[in-house]
């Protein structure tokens, strides 16, 4: 039998910032509650970064961790991508500064922005050189400060965003080509620029020369999301030669909880093989994937061999899904 190559997430990892802010402690400084909330989106809590800690601080421990579970070093690292729509710097890329605090040795290192489609993106970006034999050993990073962008008297976004960052490693395995194999097995990717206005940041260096406020029509985003997430889940599927009732595990973008379970149940996948930390991460944009996966992974839930489905939603509109196997 023919083999061929694979990219095989072999390492994951999380990090979230010590400070947890609740419903409660929101409630102090805009009009809202706990129960409002909760009812809306399911959250019931998220972190945020300290005074003085970068998104880079994040990635580095989250891609410390990553490393340690796939039994990697720094030294062995020959590519770095960092999925965030929030770096330290406007250049250079958080994955440069990541390669440094590391003591990575010199190799590709570069950011992607799809917002919270990121780090599915950053994936997809990293299967093009892993499965080329251009990269060995890469690490693929989400990691957000999305606290840093929100307009505080906003009760409609300021409640839904939070701190963290997720890590895997991916490596290069011989597979048989076949869906059994492990590896990253099928990607769908969109992008539809005449949605900006749903979901944006209103400034940048170009236009305002500041960071700007995150603006979203939320109603909308909820619409879009669970038509256009589950044709890009369904042609994953197809890339990958599976039907989605073969999936162990469906992990998606953290970004509601209705929105998960919407998503879900049009795709017929039982509640019960849904990843969800929405309560207490709330929206990591890039980071909320590897950050449930990790947590997934951690807890014993998430098994090697298990068939993994992977999605997400954010600005742009981007949105995408990916396939594969632990």
């Amino acid at each position: 039998m023919t083999s061929v190559l694979r990219s095989v997430v072999t390492g994951v990892g999380g990090y979230l910032p010590d400070e947890i802010v609740t419903n409660d402690d929101l409630a102090k400084v805009v009009d809202t509650s706990d129960a409002w909330i909760v009812e809306r989106t399911g959250i019931r809590q998220r972190h945020r970064m300290a005074e003085g800690q970068t998104v880079s601080d994040m990635a580095v421990e989250a891609a410390r961790k990553a490393l340690a579970a796939a039994g990697r070093t720094a030294a062995e690292v020959d590519m770095i991508i960092v999925a965030t729509t929030t770096p330290d710097l406007t250049f250079p890329a958080v994955a440069a500064i990541v390669q440094r605090k590391l003591g990575a040795p010199v190799g590709v290192a570069f950011d992607v922005q799809a917002v919270c489609s990121g780090f599915v993106y950053a994936l997809s970006v990293a299967d093009g050189f892993v499965a080329r034999g251009h990269s060995r050993c890469a690490l693929v990073i989400g990691a957000e400060a999305m606290t840093k962008l929100m307009d505080w008297t906003d009760r409609g976004t300021c409640v839904l965003f939070a701190d963290g960052a997720g890590a895997v490693v991916v490596e290069a395995r011989e597979g048989e080509g076949t869906t059994e194999d492990q590896g990253l097995l099928g990607f769908a990717l969109r992008c539809d620029g005449t949605k900006q206005d749903l979901l944006y940041v209103d400034g940048g260096p170009s236009t305002t020369g500041t960071v700007g406020h995150l603006r979203m029509q939320g109603n909308q985003v909820f619409r879009h999301a669970v038509v256009n997430i589950s044709e890009a889940v369904v042609a994953a599927a197809k890339a990958a030669g599976v039907e989605t009732s073969a999936v162990d595990w469906f992990i998606p973008h953290q970004a509601n909880q209705r929105i998960l379970l919407g998503v879900a149940h049009r795709l017929g996948i039982d509640e019960t093989k849904v990843i969800s930390t929405v309560a207490e991460h709330a929206n990591t944009s890039a980071a909320s994937i590897p950050l449930a996966l990790a947590q997934a992974v951690e807890d014993g839930r998430i098994q090697p061999g298990q068939l993994l489905l992977l999605e997400a939603m954010g600005g742009g509109l981007t949105w995408g899904a990916c396939v594969l196997r632990l």
